[in-house]
């Protein structure tokens, strides 16, 4: 059998004809040609900030058909940058100028939200936190707790006040944001609730092309989303439990086991070959779960010449 190594996409250079830009994320590679961006989702794994250094086979198929099943079911409710799929790893869209801030709503007082709130805080991004909550408790209804999108280190807590008041952006189209982040989140939560699974909280972002607002990047993926399980949730609530996760923190937990979240000095463990065909599986079991659909694995014997010949063939 070939090597993890072998059968994943680690990263590509590839040089199409007609291209502008290349710029290289945690996990994609972004390709501006003409006026649309081809997106490659790698199966580049990052937690605490840092890439890892071994790439998890398959995840880069997961995300990028997790966030085409999500991106198509909302199409209709709010304009977003998909063109075409030309391959399972590849999106190709409008490129876009994005906003400067990521757009996060919580329904639950959970991770960052119960961070803020356990230090005695009662105020997160502007928004009044109600008194007596405890951890994964249900806001009274969704909060938006936007954040600066930082090149590198951690995104930043801000205000929509101090957005509109800082020039960020214009008061209207911070509304229409607003509008497009809550109707994303209804139907979310709504799709989510038919698999059996709560949305707790996820980021979306935006970008504008001639005039019009579109919503950019991925939407739903367990990158950008938290889920619990709904069988057990309210048991586990009252009993004081920690609650049922569906999204990539067992990878954390693991880095933590292994003494490792990110901070200075500290020496990222390697996975072993067992480890990462195990999250493997689970990613796979994500798309699974979140979509109701059986998930196909795409050929992976020679995956760099299989993109860029379906991206070639898009571009002709």
């Amino acid at each position: 059998m070939s090597s993890i190594e072998d059968r994943a996409l680690i990263k590509t250079n590839f040089k199409f004809p007609g291209q502008t830009n290349f710029y290289r994320g945690k996990v994609r590679d972004v390709y501006t040609i003409s006026d649309q961006l081809v997106m490659v989702a790698s199966d580049r794994i990052s937690s605490f900030d840092h890439v890892l250094p071994r790439p998890i086979p398959y995840k880069g198929q997961v995300l990028n058909q997790i966030a085409a099943h999500f991106l198509s079911a909302t199409a209709e409710e709010v304009p977003n940058w998909v063109i075409a799929h030309p391959d399972p790893n590849v999106t190709v869209g409008h490129a876009c100028t994005p906003y400067q801030v990521e757009m996060v709503i919580r329904g639950y007082c959970t991770g960052h939200a119960w961070r803020t709130y356990r230090d005695g805080h009662r105020v997160l991004c502007g928004v009044k936190l109600p008194e007596g909550m405890r951890e994964n408790d249900a806001f009274p209804m969704p909060i938006i707790t936007p954040a600066t999108k930082a090149e590198e280190g951690h995104d930043e807590d801000i205000s929509r006040e101090e957005i509109i008041a800082q020039g960020i952006i214009p008061e209207a189209e911070y509304a229409q944001l607003e509008a497009y982040t809550r109707k994303l989140f209804e139907i979310g939560t709504r799709m989510a609730a038919k698999r059996g699974l709560i949305l707790v909280d996820t980021k979306y972002e935006f970008g504008k092309k001639d005039g019009k607002i579109y919503l950019i990047d991925e939407i739903h993926t367990p990158d950008s989303s938290r889920y619990f399980y709904q069988d057990g949730y309210a048991e586990r609530q009252a009993a004081g439990e920690r609650q049922q996760q569906l999204s990539k923190e067992f990878v954390r937990e693991w880095l933590m086991d292994n003494g490792f979240q990110g901070k200075e000095g500290q020496q990222m463990p390697e996975m072993p070959d067992t480890f990462v065909e195990t999250v493997s599986e689970r990613y796979i079991e994500l798309y699974e779960i979140l979509t109701g659909k059986k998930f196909e694995k795409a050929d992976t014997e020679n995956i760099q010449t299989r993109i860029e010949k379906h991206i070639l063939a898009y571009l002709a």
